[in-house]
């Protein structure tokens, strides 16, 4: 491989020399890890007992990424900069590792792992083993925010690390397969929210080692002036640093750094000192490498350092092949362990003394480690804006627009430490109070007709769920807080990420070093069964059932009925720490049940009896009425209205669910019920009939073991949809208040005969009612103008 650019060097030619010596321990280190289970050293020579049995990690990215922790290494005790290190390509692991190991970090985290051969015996041996540790740079690793099990969200991730952090420097190596993801590419604008006067500055890396599994890059193979268009197009100035020689590859990579580190910090120095708001031109890396660098150059005959062969394990039948384990110790050899480590198996001193020290180095960099730091909100009295409700059902109102009053207090006391992110729809869902407080962040240019734009806004929107995502992802794990909104159908644009995060946060608990860091929240509205106008392509309720695949210890969902439950919810997960919390919430008008004392104690105890609503105080209830969700929860009650004006003798039991998981058995999440209060509850022996917010087959998954399942009726959304008025979308459901009361009829043996008249009164309403939105275009007056409050008693 040719340079095409030459820098001044920076390097005299001792650290130059040394700076190499520590760059081939970390590919030494990086090797042993995937191939050895002894003899770390070689102090003997290598026999197939030496090696692991079988081969996993990926060689292909991590000499390169060695190559950049090495150099950031070197700016870090120059400058004495915090540096966090987001190594974007997905199977760096060896290299993160071998890096925090070096630098110590590694080992004062885990004691077992100690600084000598006995230390890097089991630092290779554990190695994608199992018991051991997975080959990503995972929950497991010091100094990592980012799992790079999956592809594309790097780059997010550092900017929502960067986030009010102004002293902070987030290095991002991007690997080129990565950037061809649709996530990724988006992630490039992320420039344009970065305010250079309060955040930090984030360092794309943008690592062309030409490479995926199996074919070249897009990115690798743009000419040079293309690619460069690119990204300045994207807002940066690049950075070339390209070649395979040495020395000369380390005196440009330094010369390089220096040149962009001065450069952010006159970016930052003008905008902090000098006032200037134009939005700068961020520098960023372009490093291209070989493939593989310094691995095995041919295997069997066929080329494999700088080609797509080097990705994973370049040498593969170790154990049965003598050729290929002759090969293997002659390129682990090739790095000189000997000069490296001591006698003991300890890094020489010279080359320990290059790391930086204390929480300098980037493992041990306390932002990595985000509930080190994470401060507590300032959170206003959630009660002070309750909505006034003197009767069940009397007064309508607007749940989201109401948590969107003290969503702007919220943020107005925790300035640095609270964002509200939105695909675009804070106004639309109903928050935009939150704009009495700040505006919308905005660097580039605003024209008159622009509302609640400003370069220090703190609301962060932009038409991507996956750039939203990943910010809050970014922004909770290094200690800070937000909420993520969202209209609940497009919210599946996000479940892979919302996997890995999940992911990370159950590992995390197993971690005794890894301190909790505040939840990442996510408020879904604009739902399926008030997108009447949008119609079928925005009513999906599956973002539910994905959540609830995940562990119990991580996850929760709550789907408050109205705005005083709305607010008690949000409260809880604002102060909560370590889940992911999935609220479902409405932004229509829609009547208001409970007063803000009935909705504390409602939430506290997650589901219960709303006695209001019941009618079976003298006796045992010979049907239970059950509901989870706004809608369901309003159409419930116009059906028990219904029945108890055809039955008044009927014994009806409400019950209202706020938290979906108090349905599990206690022993499947600490929210379930244990038997004998659901029992009690939902009886064993009289039917249920379950009107629930999403796809009906969940609740019977969360009750399953429960002695009434049998007895157990849920309607829900059946994947049927349209534009339509808002009870046509409950009908074509079969969740509307009249299916809902003929469902009761059916079940209850008492009714069957003396139910008839009323079930056929049902069925000649549910005609009417097609009949007339075909003619009107809107629900009969009765539905429109129904309240609980009005029903005879």
């Amino acid at each position: 491989m040719t340079t095409t650019e030459t820098r001044t060097p920076t390097l005299t030619p001792q650290e130059r020399d040394l700076m190499h010596a520590y760059w081939r321990a970390a590919n030494y280190l990086s090797a042993g890890q995937i191939y050895l289970q002894d003899n770390p050293l070689l102090r003997s020579p290598l026999r197939p007992e030496h090696v692991k049995a079988r081969l996993l990690g990926h060689w292909g990215t991590t000499p390169g990424l060695n190559f950049v922790y090495v150099h950031l290494n070197r700016l870090i005790r120059q400058s004495g900069a915090s540096v966090l290190y987001i190594a974007g390509p997905g199977h760096g692991g060896p290299g993160l590792v071998a890096n925090t190991y070096l630098e110590g970090t590694y080992s004062e985290l885990y004691p077992d792992v100690s600084r000598d051969e006995a230390g890097l015996r089991r630092l290779f041996r554990q190695f994608s083993f199992p018991g051991g540790i997975p080959s990503h740079a995972a929950p497991e690793t010091p100094g990592s925010i980012h799992e790079g099990g999956e592809l594309g969200y790097s780059l997010a991730h550092a900017y929502g690390a960067a986030f009010d952090q102004p002293d902070l420097l987030v290095a991002c190596v991007i690997g080129d397969g990565e950037a061809e993801t649709g996530p990724l590419a988006g992630s490039w604008h992320s420039n344009k929210f970065l305010n250079a006067a309060r955040d930090g500055a984030v360092l794309p890396i943008l690592h062309l080692n030409g490479y995926k599994i199996a074919n070249p890059t897009v990115m690798a193979r743009l000419p040079r002036a293309e690619l460069e268009a690119l990204l300045r197009g994207y807002g940066h100035e690049p950075y070339f640093v390209e070649g395979d020689d040495l020395p000369g590859m380390h005196e440009r990579m330094a010369a390089t750094l220096d040149a962009v580190h001065a450069e952010i910090l006159a970016i930052q120095r003008r905008a902090r000192q000098d006032g200037v708001t134009e939005r700068p031109r961020w520098p960023m890396i372009v490093l291209r490498t070989p493939k593989g660098w310094t691995g095995p150059r041919e295997v069997d005959g066929k080329p494999v350092e700088g080609t797509w062969r080097a990705h994973q394990v370049p040498l593969s039948e170790v154990r049965r092949n003598p050729a290929h384990l002759a090969q293997l110790e002659e390129w682990m050899r090739g790095y000189r362990p000997e000069e490296l480590f001591t006698e003991a198996g300890a890094l020489c001193p010279e080359l320990a003394a290059l790391a930086p020290q204390g929480d300098l180095r980037m493992g041990a960099n306390p932002v990595s480690n985000g509930g080190l730091n994470a401060r507590s909100l300032d959170l206003p009295d959630f009660r002070a804006y309750r909505a006034e409700v003197p009767v069940p059902g009397g007064v309508d109102s607007e749940a989201t627009r109401v948590l969107g009053t003290y969503l702007r207090d919220v943020m107005s006391g925790n300035m640095d430490r609270f964002r509200l992110f939105g695909p675009d729809e804070t106004a639309s869902n109903r928050l935009d109070a939150v704009f009495e407080a700040t505006a919308k962040t905005w660097e580039d240019e605003t024209l008159p007709v622009d509302e609640h734009l400003a370069r220090d806004g703190r609301v962060m929107e932009v038409l991507s769920e996956h750039l939203c995502e990943g910010w809050l992802e970014g922004y909770t794990l290094t200690g800070r807080h937000g909420l993520f909104s969202c209209y609940e159908a497009f919210i599946h644009i996000v479940d892979s990420m919302f996997n890995q995060h999940a992911k990370w946060l159950r590992t995390s608990r197993d971690l005794p070093w890894r301190r909790d860091v505040p939840s990442l929240n996510i408020l879904l509205t604009s739902h399926v069964w008030r997108q009447d106008h949008n119609g079928f392509s925005h009513q999906d309720p599956g973002f539910i059932d994905h959540v609830m695949n995940k562990s119990a210890d991580v996850v929760r969902v709550y789907l408050p009925p109205d705005a005083n439950t709305l607010l008690s919810v949000a409260d809880h997960c604002l102060r909560s720490r370590q889940y992911v919390n999935v609220i479902v919430a409405g932004k229509q008008p829609s009547p208001q049940w409970l007063s803000m004392p009935e909705a504390e104690a409602h939430c506290a105890a997650g589901l219960g009896i709303w006695d209001w609503a019941s009618s079976d105080r003298d006796g045992p209830p010979e049907v239970v009425m059950a509901c989870a969700g706004d809608v369901p929860t309003l159409e419930t009650l116009a059906a028990v209205d219904l029945l108890r004006g055809a039955f008044p003798d009927l014994r009806v039991r409400v019950v209202n669910v706020v938290d979906l998981m108090t349905l599990q058995p206690h022993t499947e999440h600490p929210h379930g019920l244990r038997d004998a209060d659901y029992d009690s509850l939902f009886t064993t022996d009289a039917p249920v009939i379950f009107a629930y917010h999403g796809y009906p087959w969940l609740i019977h998954r969360l009750t399953y073991r429960r002695r009434g399942h049998a007895n157990l009726h849920v309607r829900g959304y059946k994947e049927r949809g349209t534009t339509t008025t808002p009870l046509d979308m409950t009908v074509l459901n079969e969740l509307d208040r009249y299916h809902l009361a003929l469902d009761v009829i059916e079940r209850v043996p008492r009714l069957a005969v003396q139910g008839a008249r009323t079930k056929q009164a049902l069925q000649a309403q549910l005609r009417r009612h097609r009949q007339y939105i075909e003619e009107t275009g809107e629900d009969l007056p009765e539905v429109r103008e129904w309240r609980w409050t009005t029903r005879g008693e």
